[in-house]
């Protein structure tokens, strides 16, 4: 059996809905078949009713044509990746195969295990520092590290969490944390140090491949000091791995009301100055898209103007999504589901085609500002 997602084990996942859904809801990209409704594990309590609820929600997005999942250590606690796992072995006893689903996770930031400790300082020094898994002058803003030790130390708690032998995708999560903090040249230091590592994590078929989940880095413009260099950190990927490096993915909020990755021309590539989405397509790098929904935050707040120029969608939520994943250049788009009614109506979307591109550039009019 596989133990990553394949071309063929991702194509066959496609084929299950090629009856009841629409063609346009899977693309292609880095030699896989994604859905463009990806299940976000973020929100929710430490508990055990969240962990049920999450549970049923995606044995049912997988059933329904989300073969997308995105964790991270940190999320709940570790409980999220927890409740991946758990559902990944009733999915393959269901008749589900490894290959036929994208699984990512994310580390950085420091996790506690299952709930929050009575003292975090006292369970930073047992379980990182005199462990040596870092040393304190490594942990930036009080949460952060992405050294080869620390994050090797995370990989391998995330494999477990999960109960895989192979992670598709494992981001850094919000390097740009530390990139306020230090120096950029140490920065890039860091940085293509952790892809070294990343790509050596790759050769031993832990990770399939690498990149950076971000909430602002690839947004600001590009005199923040948190900005984000996508061609940059390209060329750091190349020093890493060569030209056939894994620096693949990368992940960032776009939603109606953060729509910078297509509307921002905030990355310099060669003598031009491109949005993130567009600079992304020119290095051959996958898009996710996450708070697609704001955290549900969007719903119920649209104009009727807007509303009319998504026809054929009944709610906000729906139109909200058919605007993030019919973004071109965009692959997938995240969005927290674990009650039901959500999760049938955010993925009832599929059975609908994403917004042409004459459409969805339409959207950017005066008159539905």
């Amino acid at each position: 059996m596989n133990l990553f997602a394949t071309t063929e084990g991702t194509a066959h996942y496609k084929n299950r809905f090629q009856d009841t859904l629409d063609p346009g809801h899977f693309r292609r990209s880095q030699d896989l078949w994604f859905s463009s409704i990806g299940l976000g594990t973020y929100l929710g309590d430490p508990d055990e009713e969240t962990d049920r609820r999450s549970l049923d929600a995606i044995l049912k997005a997988v059933a329904s044509g989300c073969n997308v999942m995105d964790t991270a250590i940190n999320y709940r606690h570790q409980r999220s990746e927890r409740v991946i796992g758990q559902a990944l072995k009733l999915l393959f006893l269901k008749g589900f195969s490894r290959d036929e689903l994208i699984i990512s996770t994310k580390g950085g930031f420091v996790p506690f295990d299952g709930t929050l400790p009575p003292d975090p300082q006292t369970y930073l020094e047992e379980n990182f520092f005199k462990p040596g898994v870092m040393r304190p002058d490594e942990l930036v803003a009080g949460c952060h590290c992405m050294t080869p030790r620390y994050l090797d130390h995370q990989l391998n708690a995330s494999l477990r969490n999960l109960g895989l032998d192979c992670i598709d995708i494992y981001f850094i999560h919000n390097p740009e944390i530390e990139l306020e903090a230090i120096d950029p040249k140490e920065f890039n230091r860091r940085l293509e140090e952790a892809f070294v590592f990343l790509e050596g994590k790759v050769r031993e078929g832990k990770i399939r491949f690498y990149g950076m989940a971000t909430w602002e880095g690839y947004r600001n413009r590009p005199d923040h000091p948190s900005h984000l260099h996508l061609e940059e950190i390209s060329i750091l990927a190349r020093s890493a791995g060569g030209e056939h490096h894994h620096f693949r993915i990368i992940q960032l909020p776009h939603n109606l009301a953060m729509p910078e990755a297509i509307t921002h021309a905030n990355q310099r590539f060669g003598a031009q100055l491109l949005s993130p989405l567009e600079a992304a397509q020119a290095l051959g790098i996958t898009v996710y898209a996450s708070a697609s929904l704001l955290q549900g935050r969007i719903t119920g707040t649209l104009p009727q103007s807007l509303r009319d120029a998504f026809k054929g969608l009944e709610t906000d939520a729906q139109r909200s999504l058919q605007f993030v994943r019919s973004t071109p250049g965009l692959v997938t788009a995240l969005v927290g589901m674990k009650q039901e009614k959500h999760l049938t109506e955010n993925l009832s979307l599929a059975k609908h085609p994403p917004l042409t591109r004459e459409e969805f550039f339409g959207l950017f009019t005066e008159e539905r500002s």
